[in-house]
């Protein structure tokens, strides 16, 4: 319950009582999808009430982000300075690193929302589809966490350096439970497919573009895959 408590104040802004010392997150990343759980959850449960799919919509996703803090979307914004950065990788590092934010950040933070918010316009179910998506987008983010190799220290390489290959199957496990919602399983099993892919493609991009893996890219990939989820339950 402790390592839990580390998660949860570590992925969310909850008021959870007094720190919980990381290290106990830290050697158990494969938690993450219960994190998905409860921001999704929380989520779900407040559109469940609402009636219009664009203010659902709309609410769902300003749920999420405040729930978790905007930091995942702070490294959306952050690894989008460093994909249009110019130049040598260690321009792009820089760009992904420092404080300022460019035009980069804006345009990989309009994106990303709005296609998020198109997916979940289109759900046939809006509670369902947050949930299922917050969720998918934790078991990329402990995929990446186990298998890419970082390029500096940070909390990162932490979390990376406590990792073993076998967090893979238990990270996979906590999101059966998608699979007792009302949506197709067939969607669901894309869901999950399509957060490994987009745990891959971020992995090989970052590994091209700036030697490895750092926390901004981990923390784009949640909002990356919670779209790209979205869109897909949409388009099914």
């Amino acid at each position: 319950m402790r390592s839990v408590l580390a998660l949860l104040q570590f992925c969310t802004s909850l008021p959870l009582g007094r720190p919980v010392e990381f290290e106990q997150f830290a050697r158990r990343s494969y938690l993450y999808p219960l994190a998905g759980y409860v921001i999704g959850g929380i989520a779900a449960g407040i559109v469940y009430w609402i009636g219009s799919p664009a203010v659902g919509a709309a609410v769902a996703l300003a749920t999420v982000l405040v729930l978790s803090g905007c930091n995942h979307f702070d490294g959306l914004l952050d690894l989008g300075d460093g994909l249009m950065a110019h130049g040598s990788r260690e321009k792009r590092i820089a760009a992904m690193t420092d404080r300022t934010t460019g035009a980069g950040a804006v345009a990989a933070g309009v994106v990303v929302t709005l296609i998020a918010f198109a997916g979940l316009l289109d759900a046939a179910n809006l509670p369902a589809a947050i949930l299922t998506a917050e969720v998918c987008a934790k078991v990329a983010m402990s995929y990446l966490t186990t298998l890419g190799v970082p390029f500096r220290e940070g909390i990162h390489s932490y979390l990376h350096g406590f990792a073993r290959p076998w967090f893979l199957v238990p990270a996979t496990l906590l999101a059966l439970p998608l699979f007792l919602l009302p949506l197709p399983r067939m969607s669901i099993a894309l869901a999950l497919v399509a957060a490994a892919g987009i745990a891959a493609v971020m992995m090989l991009l970052a590994r091209h573009l700036f030697g490895g893996i750092n926390g901004d890219v981990v923390g784009a990939a949640n909002e990356i895959t919670r779209a790209g989820v979205l869109l897909l339950l949409a388009l099914l």
